[in-house]
């Protein structure tokens, strides 16, 4: 899934850029909607792999020991 968040930031980037060059507004706010909609989809799945990774530390299933 990190994959489709990176893919969801660099497809609204490019919206974003093109809206920007072509002064079409919309194009360009939708591009930011999905870049920001891509980097919160980035940062829950970092909290939540931190979140699991907590976990194992607590149960003692740690798998770097």
């Amino acid at each position: 899934m990190a994959d489709e968040s990176k893919f969801e930031q660099a497809k609204g980037n490019m919206k974003e850029t093109v809206g920007n060059l072509a002064d079409d507004k919309d194009l360009e706010n939708e591009g930011k909607e999905d870049k920001g909609s891509g980097k919160a989809k980035e940062f829950v799945e970092n909290a939540k792999e931190k979140a699991n990774e907590t976990i194992d530390k607590l149960k003692g299933n740690n798998k770097d020991q």
